[in-house]
């Protein structure tokens, strides 16, 4: 948890200015001062990659799990998340009798004498972020949240001593995976107490009970967003448990406007979309999904190039279109995955004595890093959505060294033995890559010696059924 004692920032709207807690938020700046917040490029150390130690530097490709390299969608939810915290905020004002009132009635009664600065009025949005695993949600939650402090604490605000000194400006909490609300208001219960420095409260034996805890807890903390993730847990639960527990935490923002931020993978956005209600709650402040980068999008370029800068092998290799296209094969566009391959990639090279990364380097690598992420169903559908043309053959001169020089024309496959040249065996042969039990699936290991001791190999061969030179007569 950070904690930042406040400095105040005349807020740009009238109407938040002199609300210390919106005043107290980091002042509005640049996309690129944002971005560059958002950004870690882990410390080359180019002279470590000349170590005569291969461990020393197989221990440096650690530092590729640390490269972050922001999105554009990075800035479009810090900008959903910046709005939906002042407008949580600007009907919150400490200095406010309105805020008195809040914090001295419970949310569901409304006294009769009301404040000459009104009744409460809750403000609170709901944003959503939608994406598979391995896109990087978790990266952007991080980079995004982390730009704001966990609490911000006050003191005095223009010569007024502040009775209420913590602000919780943002609390992150996981579903849980049976979709009780119980469980769910334990999180937040823990969450609160673990931000302030307090003891952990003992939750009420009801769950009326503790949601009054929480909901005082909120309220004199002022938290400004509740993060949810791990939503598509809802999706497999008993009936109606999905149903409770959105009621719930759409009914913080309707009675103390927190807003609330969503993240999940597939299903989730087919759960909110069940009812109008729920989908409109949700997107009220932003809707976002997160997705694999294509090939030919500028965020996979910046990111691959800077991932590939990342080295610790003695001999740097050059990027190249193919050994791009490769690692974008390789990893579907998921983010966590191509760290996977090049970080393996560079393991299994380095102290070789060859560390150059090759296709078939990187092919290795993804066996080891993700074989069991590429037999996913959503992996292998990606892969064909993203499917890369192939190459077309190139026509070469070839001259020939007889005794009657002839030149002629022909034409000449560019081929790449590091790729499976048959699409539909891809997956065995990757499958085979990997597998232990290679001699257990030798029916006739002696098959080359006996050969070898025949008159003619080759018929030798063809008559075992194991060389086929006329495929057009053997099967037709």
């Amino acid at each position: 948890m950070r904690k930042e004692k406040a400095k105040y920032n005349k807020a740009i709207l009238p109407e938040h200015q002199g609300n210390p807690f919106i005043e107290a938020l980091r002042p509005k700046t640049t996309e690129d001062v944002v971005m560059d917040a958002f950004s870690h490029y882990p410390e080359l150390d180019e002279d470590i990659r000349q170590h005569p130690d291969p461990l020393v530097r197989e221990e440096y490709t650690l530092r590729l799990k640390t490269l972050r390299q922001p999105l554009p969608l990075y800035y479009e939810c810090f900008r959903a998340i910046e709005f939906a915290l002042k407008t949580g905020y600007s009907a919150k004002n400490p200095l406010s009798p309105t805020t008195a009132q809040l914090l001295h009635y419970p949310v569901d009664e409304r006294p009769d004498i009301e404040p000459h600065t009104g009744y409460f009025e809750p403000k609170g949005d709901s944003i959503t972020l939608i994406g598979e695993s391995g896109v990087g949600k978790s990266s952007l939650l991080e980079q995004v949240l982390n730009y704001f402090p966990n609490v911000i604490e006050h003191d005095e605000y223009q010569g007024t001593v502040m009775e209420h000194r913590n602000q919780i400006v943002w609390l992150k909490v996981d579903c849980p995976h049976n979709s009780s609300v119980r469980d769910l208001c334990e999180e937040i219960l823990g969450a609160l107490d673990l931000a302030i420095g307090n003891e952990f409260t003992k939750p009420a034996s009801t769950i009326g009970k503790i949601i009054r805890q929480i909901e005082q807890k909120i309220k004199v903390n002022f938290l400004g967003i509740l993060v949810i993730d791990e939503m598509q847990r809802l999706q497999f639960k008993r009936t109606g448990g999905e149903n409770n527990l959105l009621n719930f935490l759409h009914s913080l923002v309707n009675k103390l406007g927190v807003p609330l931020f969503f993240c999940a993978n597939p299903p989730f956005d087919g759960t909110l979309a069940k009812t109008l209600k729920a989908a409109r709650r949700a997107e009220s402040g932003g809707y976002f999904t997160m997705e694999p980068l294509t090939r030919d999008s500028a965020g996979w370029d910046c990111f691959v190039h800077e991932l590939w800068d990342l080295h610790w092998t003695n001999i740097t290799t050059e990027l190249t279109e193919e050994l791009n296209d490769k690692l974008f094969e390789l990893s579907v566009g998921n983010l966590d995955m191509a760290h996977r391959i090049y970080r393996d990639a560079q393991k299994l090279v380095i102290g070789s004595g060859d560390e150059r990364i090759t296709m078939a380097v990187l092919e290795q690598a993804h066996v080891s890093a993700c074989g069991l992420s590429s037999k996913t169903d959503e992996v292998r559908q990606l892969r064909e959505k993203n499917a890369l043309p192939r190459r077309n053959k190139t026509t070469t001169k070839v001259t020939s060294l007889h005794e009657n020089k002839k030149t002629t024309s022909s034409k000449k496959v560019i081929g790449d033995i590091t790729r499976p040249q048959h699409p539909e065996f891809e997956i065995q042969l990757r499958e085979l890559q990997s597998a232990i039990d290679i001699p257990d699936r030798i029916t006739d290991p002696d098959l080359l010696r006996r050969a070898l001791d025949e008159s003619d190999p080759i018929l030798y061969f063809k008559d075992k059924n194991i060389l086929c030179d006329d495929p057009l007569e053997q099967f037709n």
